[in-house]
């Protein structure tokens, strides 16, 4: 890696935060082979030099290169890249996509009808107050963290404890999916969409309709997952320098 030809973390055409542009600029770099397979990445104190940009904001960039498979931590050693494609199951914290969507579907989406059946008016309150916050939150993080607490309070509106414990269980692998998705997938706009219609469906009390926007929503975090796996392993560019 040639730290001669600095980077900052500005000057997109639309506007990424400071992880987004550290994280394409790497993975761009891997992909093309600039930084090869075996190779060791600088350290989280150079990184953040070269981008100009705080160390939070580097390993979180790291975090999602792992989760891609590009790149693995090695005890005392440093970060170093595995592979220059990203693997087709991504790893969020302790769980595979696959293992997520899979209980996903088991859980949340009868839970949903469960949720238009058993809800409240303090429940529908709660959960339009958090979707109106989400929909005019611009922060990736804090939007995420916000995500995290829909779906865990669409598991309170279905009163069964269980549910609830399931979902808070993989609270930080989802967050961490929702982010990646975020960063990749550009998903916020179509989320909030997708979450608007969920809670429509629950207030109507329809259990028929909250069933079904949450299996779309669920559909669409599938499919959002596959075409960015899909991307990365099918537009491999050649080596020419290290541009993101």
């Amino acid at each position: 890696m040639n730290l001669s030809d600095r980077r900052t973390c500005g000057g997109a055409p639309r506007r990424l935060s400071a992880t987004e542009m550290v994280l394409r600029d790497l993975r761009s770099a891997i992909e093309r082979g600039d930084l090869a397979v075996g190779e060791k990445l600088p350290s989280e104190s150079e990184l953040t030099r070269f981008y100009g940009c705080s160390r939070s904001v580097v390993r979180e960039a790291l975090r999602a290169l792992q989760a891609l498979g590009l790149t693995a931590p090695r005890r005392g050693r440093g970060t170093f890249v595995t592979s220059s494609m990203t693997v087709r199951n991504p790893i969020f914290g302790a769980y595979s996509a696959r293992d997520l969507l899979e209980m996903r579907r088991h859980v949340e989406i009868p839970v949903a009808g469960y949720a238009a059946v058993r809800r409240t008016p303090e429940d529908v309150d709660h959960l339009e107050r958090l979707l109106s916050r989400m929909e005019r939150e611009t922060d990736t993080t804090a939007w995420v963290a916000m995500d995290t607490l829909f779906h865990i309070g669409i598991t309170q509106m279905a009163v069964n404890p269980v549910f609830r414990r399931v979902i808070e269980e993989i609270s930080d692998a989802l967050a961490k999916q929702s982010t990646f998705l975020t960063w990749f997938g550009d998903r916020r706009a179509q989320s909030n969409r997708e979450h608007k219609a969920i809670v429509e469906a629950i207030v109507d009390g329809s259990e028929g309709a909250a069933v079904q926007a949450m299996a779309c929503h669920l559909e669409n975090v599938e499919m959002h997952l596959t075409t960015i796996v899909q991307h990365s392993r099918t537009n491999q560019q050649p080596k020419d320098g290290w541009n993101a």
